[in-house]
């Protein structure tokens, strides 16, 4: 059984009743996931399910010429493998780890057998698919409404938010591949940031090293889909 501290690192446990809990607890297993870790492919059947402590995943949507965009991100707020929730066993898209880290793991069919009891796991997990669908439907639209400097500002935050650090180990190559545009533009983009006094770029590091202004430069999608988070399931900041 996983410690009860261990829990907190992911709120989504942490948000459950002590009895709902230690139901799920015997089946949680601590795993460290590396870097580019897939988790599952679109079309593959859903045999575990994960909860991120440290981890950041993304959900990436790949095309047939095989471009790919991000339209998902996945941290200690939230659980990979939510259609096994949905009626479904298979993966919409494929969920790969994008910042290394700890995540709690259990079979899919221990979460169903618990969503369908119909207690505080189902109402939490359904409030947590309406936060979902704000961010996928609100980055839709950034993607298509936003200049590249408010979407990266947005991605960049929303990052932060997810795995709790302003360090954040990241390449400009990765970030062009989830914004779903080339990395001349994210150079760019990164360069007005940087010089503005936002951020700092190493060598696959970017430091947020003035979070104010840089929420400022963000599109409003960020508030958006933060204060969604925030009422349908308190989740926090910090």
């Amino acid at each position: 059984m996983c410690e009860n501290l261990n829990r907190h690192g992911n709120r989504l446990l942490a948000a459950l009743p002590a009895e709902d809990y230690q139901r799920l607890a015997p089946h949680l297993e601590n795993v460290s996931l590396p870097f580019q870790r897939v988790l599952h492919n679109a079309g593959e059947v859903i045999f575990d399910v994960y909860f991120p402590t440290t981890a950041m995943i993304s959900a990436i949507s790949i095309m047939q010429d095989g471009s790919t965009i991000e339209i998902g991100i996945i941290g200690k707020e939230g659980i990979v493998g939510m259609p096994v929730c949905w009626g479904d066993d298979t993966a919409v898209h494929q969920t790969v780890v994008q910042i290394p880290g700890n995540v709690l793991k259990m079979k899919a069919e221990v979460l169903k057998e618990e969503f369908y009891r119909g207690g505080a796991l189902q109402k939490l997990m359904l409030r947590y698919t309406q936060a979902l669908y704000t961010q996928v439907g609100q980055s839709a639209a950034c993607n298509r409404l936003h200049t590249l400097e408010e979407r990266l500002s947005r991605w960049l935050l929303t990052v932060s938010d997810r795995t709790a650090s302003e360090e954040l180990p990241l390449t400009q190559e990765f970030i062009a591949q989830m914004l779903g545009t080339r990395r001349s533009g994210v150079t760019v983009a990164a360069s007005r940031l940087s010089r503005a006094g936002m951020i700092r770029y190493s060598r696959g590091k970017i430091n947020i090293i003035n979070r104010e202004i840089l929420e400022l430069t963000a599109c409003e999608c960020y508030q958006v889909i933060r204060k969604d988070f925030q009422r349908l399931l308190g989740a926090r900041d910090d």
